[in-house]
């Protein structure tokens, strides 16, 4: 069974960083894609990065790009989200989630993924 648990969430004042951590199991990365989400107060789901584990393609929303950039580890089978120049609007959980399909030009659209993380919670202080 794939398994996804997110970690390094917390509280950071604004212009700091964090970085986010999905460890994957029950499966090898391979070239399914590998995904960052956040929903804040009030908002539907939001698309922040995707990566292609096996080739490294990436692939960033307009809204995050130059602030955040994702990577991952394929030995460790973790896939990272490193959030630079928080801002108090960066306030949501955030999921990690995965695919079945195999990369494409679908994996910026919610539906592409089958496996979800529980969430991280991140909190942006003024």
């Amino acid at each position: 069974q794939v398994q996804l648990v997110e970690s390094g969430g917390g509280l950071v004042q604004a212009g700091g960083s964090l970085r986010l951590s999905c460890t994957v199991s029950g499966r090898t990365f391979g070239s399914y894609a590998m995904a960052w989400f956040r929903q804040g107060p009030g908002k539907e789901r939001e698309f922040l990065a995707a990566i292609n584990p096996n080739s490294g393609n990436t692939d960033h929303a307009d809204s995050v790009k130059g602030r955040f950039t994702i990577s991952r580890d394929n030995a460790k089978n973790i896939v990272y989200l490193q959030m630079n120049s928080l801002k108090p609007e960066d306030t949501a959980v955030y999921y990690c989630a995965t695919e079945t399909a195999g990369w494409g030009p679908q994996v910026s659209d919610e539906s592409t993924y089958t496996y979800w993380g529980q969430g991280t919670h991140v909190t942006v202080s003024p």
